[in-house]
């Protein structure tokens, strides 16, 4: 397994599983598949209802915790800095852990940016108390991050993002690489639609021409193939899945490399169609819900 090293020194597997609607009674066998296969980097949510099933499948798999990096978030309903402290509480509780790899605020939220601000005070609490190894955030834009770094000390250490070859936020990414902020990629195959409402009408990445043409070539998934451009790029990427055959399809990217024309081919494919709800209009009035206690 590839690693990267974040910006205070701390070393994260490149490749993890993401459990984003993973229903809680699939999580367990999902990471315990994972885990089995050779995973050691695990990304779930306080919103995504799953922490306790990750801590589970975690504790019940056999190995060493301190072979494992869990990366957890902070939804939006618990910024502010006491609500944040709390909010780790109950993610660390839910996940069985004393202390978090990494912990990242989920959303920006524009329309409260105080709370952001407070919210991330909070995760350099965690940070300097020795709760959390590294801290970053999730979905933050040019704009929330100009902001956050003027008015706080910690550089985040990662921003997760929509990131795949039809969507690839160039401004963002370099605003990050420039920053010393690592990059991780969501929907890194673009392949799936995350959120009711957005992408029904376009299709996948992974059907993309230019990608089968790559994947044949390579005798690759096509899947395969987009991991591997990500990659190859520098970035941390989380595919989610939860079958088996998928999940050890995912890791079995570290066997080959694109070529320098194939990488040019897939950047040529932007489409600036993001999958989910745009950043600035996220709102507690919109997105907003209750984190339930461990």
């Amino acid at each position: 397994m590839q690693t990267l090293t974040l910006n205070n020194g701390v070393q994260m597997p490149a490749l993890g599983l993401g459990v984003f609607q993973t229903p809680p009674d699939e999580t367990i066998a999902a990471v315990r598949a994972a885990l089995d296969l050779g995973y050691r980097h695990i990304d779930t949510a306080a919103a995504y209802g799953n922490e306790r099933e990750v801590g589970r499948a975690i504790h019940d798999s056999g190995v060493p915790r301190e072979d494992i990096f869990i990366e957890t978030k902070i939804w939006i309903s618990d910024y502010g800095h006491h609500e944040t402290l709390h909010g780790f509480d109950k993610s660390a509780a839910k996940l069985g852990l004393d202390q978090i790899d990494l912990l990242i605020l989920h959303q920006a939220l524009p329309s409260d940016f105080d709370k952001t601000l407070a919210a991330y005070r909070a995760l350099e609490k965690l940070l300097a108390d020795g709760r959390v190894r590294a801290i970053g955030v999730s979905n933050f834009m040019v704009d929330h991050l100009t902001a956050l770094l003027d008015a706080t000390s910690v550089v985040p250490a990662v921003n997760q993002l929509e990131i795949h070859p039809y969507f690839q936020q160039r401004d963002v990414l370099d605003f990050d690489d420039r920053h010393h902020i690592l990059n991780q990629a969501w929907s890194p195959i673009g392949g799936i639609t995350f959120y009711p409402g957005y992408g029904e009408d376009r299709r996948s990445v992974l059907q993309d021409p230019a990608v089968t043409q790559i994947a044949a070539a390579h005798g690759k998934s096509p899947a395969q193939v987009l991991l591997r451009w990500g990659l190859q790029q520098g970035r941390s990427v989380i595919p989610k899945s939860t079958k088996p055959h998928r999940i050890a399809e995912n890791i079995d990217v570290f066997d080959f490399a694109l070529t320098a024309d194939e990488m040019t081919a897939l950047d040529t494919l932007e489409t600036s169609r993001r999958g989910g709800p745009e950043p600035e209009n996220v709102t507690l009035a919109a997105y907003g819900r209750a984190i339930p206690e461990a």
